[in-house]
């Protein structure tokens, strides 16, 4: 299978499609096997990357942002909008017409090319969908009040969709001077008054002198959502991600799936990047710093080596439309860990409330006959 820099002349949807060798059937990627199938007659074949697989590349932070990668880097896509929630990805050849993976809307599109930075690596589904769904209708089991309606239309319902949701990663070599002040408690006793007696009482204080110093950390792989489609609430919940099983980009893991293109830019996404680095940094800091309390005045950081890429991390998606809602679901394509909007029965809470308050009268009668009350 030939390496995607040598397909640039290619769309993303174009490289996306593997016909089988047997039948001409469309071929998927088949996850946790490392193989692309055919549905129709069962052939596969191996994603072998070969001896000579390139290595995942780094691209360095300031030609990101002047725009000054090279067309090796850059690759046009076709995408489709979603005018509902913000939603871009990718379309299959001659398709003009699909439904939001996101969030359920129907769209209709003649959209045109979009440029965009190509993705470095990828990390594969490991997942596939039946355990994907087991994995989401076991976690709305859990939730009392939800519709039964939706957890049977969510059990008995369309398949879910997988989803390639992408990602910047940035690494950064910081080097951090701070100044700051260092207490160190220290307790005194004195004689007070208590109750008429007289009685020792121990008193904490805290003595402050100046701290200066240097802390120095490599970040690797800070990760950042790169996507608005999906409330960042899911997204975050799905972590941890194991990244070490990254893979160099190949159209292969994609057969089969759909890859969201990103739309949050690469400065928006450095900026909560070196707002995480800046936590992580101030921490160091204070634990430098060390005694019992510290205060920070000044943290003065140098960054250098600042390298970023374009990732895609593998999520099993849901959009169910009930009663005029939709109810979202995701599903971490690597771990199985799950996440969705939580839906309330209002049957449900109003029996509840009732069996409560019955309960609660029942209680009351008995106190009632004890007290003689009645």
């Amino acid at each position: 299978m030939a390496d995607p820099d040598t397909e640039l002349g290619k769309t993303p949807s174009d490289r996306h499609i593997f016909a089988c060798v047997n039948c001409g059937a469309d071929m998927r990627f088949a996850p946790g096997q490392d193989k692309v199938v055919c549905d129709h007659c069962g052939h596969s074949e191996p994603v072998a990357p070969g001896p000579r697989a390139p290595a995942i590349r780094e691209l360095d932070l300031q030609d990101g942002l002047r725009a000054a990668l090279s067309d090796q880097d850059m690759e046009d896509t076709r995408v489709l909008h979603c005018p509902n929630c913000g939603a871009q990805f990718d379309l299959p050849p001659h398709t003009h017409a699909a439904e939001c993976p996101f969030c359920a809307t129907p769209v209709v599109t003649d959209t045109g090319a979009h440029r965009q930075i190509k993705p470095r690596a990828v990390l594969p589904f490991q997942l596939d969908e039946e355990v994907a769904r087991r994995a989401m209708t076991d976690w709305l089991g859990q939730l009392w009040f939800a519709p039964n309606g939706l957890m049977n239309y969510a059990r008995k319902g369309r398949r879910m969709q997988g989803v390639y949701v992408p990602y910047w990663t940035f690494d950064a070599d910081t080097r951090s001077r701070y100044s700051g002040e260092r207490g160190d408690d220290y307790y005194t006793t004195r004689t007070a008054m208590r109750d008429g007696q007289r009685v020792q009482v121990r008193e904490r204080h805290t003595r402050w002198r100046p701290a200066r110093g240097q802390v120095a950390r490599f970040f690797d792989d800070v990760l950042v959502l790169a996507s608005r489609a999906l409330p960042k609430r899911f997204t975050d919940a799905l972590a941890p991600w194991d990244l070490a099983d990254l893979e160099p980009y190949r159209p292969e893991f994609l057969a089969g799936f759909t890859a969201e293109a990103y739309t949050v830019d690469i400065d928006d996404g450095f900026d909560e990047a070196r707002a995480h680095m800046d936590r992580i940094i101030a921490r160091d800091v204070r634990f430098n710093i060390g005694g019992d309390h510290q205060r920070i005045h000044s943290i003065d950081t140098h960054l250098s080596d600042v390298t970023f890429k374009h990732v895609l991390l593998p999520v099993w998606l849901a959009a169910y439309k009930y009663r005029g809602k939709t109810y979202r679901f995701v599903v971490n394509g690597q771990t199985g860990r799950v996440r969705g909007e939580r839906p309330w029965s209002a049957v449900k809470i109003a029996i509840a409330v009732l069996l409560v308050a019955t309960i609660a009268a029942i209680a009351g009668y008995f106190y009632a006959l004890e007290q003689g009350a009645v």
